[in-house]
């Protein structure tokens, strides 16, 4: 008996998609990626300061103390960062008008500075102790280093030295209505004390002479302070 042949189902050929939907499925895929690497990722700082992630201390001394800090930045990304921290500095510009007001008499000291590798003018400054008062700490600064205390002290300006590095600010006072005494320096200061007139530390800053960051920023400032007034 005679059979039939069985035809083998008819097979739909698949038709490809065209490329805009390709490119639309890759841009899916990409945001979804994006979308759970992102909920792995710490949240950014909802403020304009870094978080702080982890913090070593890689280095601890006497003066300051340096760690190595994994932060996430106000824009959001994540870095890492060796610092530099220090409690704080004082800096005294003190000032004798008591002969003349136009042309003040300003203390300044010469010391040499290894890390410059020479001696360097300078107003008086000094560290903060841990959690002292900035005012009590630059009172002590100029007693210990000139002998000399002051009946008038006012805030002039507070600056970060180097902020790139950094942690220390110095917060600098103005001290005027001297009266002199006895210094007692500590015993690694060996410091030379002069008394000089503001023009003449300008002419020297216009040489180059000045290169103390701190007495160059804060001679100018109070230079101009003093010219605004006339």
């Amino acid at each position: 008996m005679p059979t039939k042949k069985k035809t083998p189902p008819s097979r739909k050929k698949k038709v490809a998609a065209p490329p805009e939907k390709k490119l639309q499925n890759q841009k899916k895929l990409q945001k979804k990626s994006l979308k759970a690497a992102k909920k792995d990722l710490p949240a950014p700082p909802k403020s304009g300061e870094a978080k702080l992630l982890r913090s070593e201390v890689v280095y601890q001394g006497p003066l300051f103390r340096v760690t190595k800090d994994r932060i996430l930045e106000p824009s959001g990304k994540e870095s890492s960062r060796d610092v530099v921290r220090h409690n704080g500095s004082v800096i005294i510009l003190a000032v004798d008008s008591s002969k003349s007001k136009r042309d003040p008499w300003i203390v300044m000291e010469r010391q040499y500075r290894h890390a410059a590798g020479r001696f360097l003018w300078e107003l008086p400054a000094g560290k903060l102790e841990l959690g002292e008062d900035p005012l009590t700490g630059a009172q002590r600064e100029l007693e210990e280093e000139t002998g000399y205390r002051a009946k008038k002290w006012k805030p002039l300006v507070e600056y970060f030295a180097s902020p790139g590095f950094l942690g220390e600010t110095m917060k600098v006072y103005l001290a005027e209505g001297l009266v002199s005494g006895d210094a007692h320096p500590e015993d690694d200061e060996d410091i030379e004390l002069r008394l000089i007139k503001l023009s003449d530390i300008l002419k020297q800053i216009e040489k180059g002479a000045i290169m103390d960051g701190k007495t160059l920023s804060c001679v100018l400032l109070y230079a101009r302070l003093k010219g605004k007034k006339g």
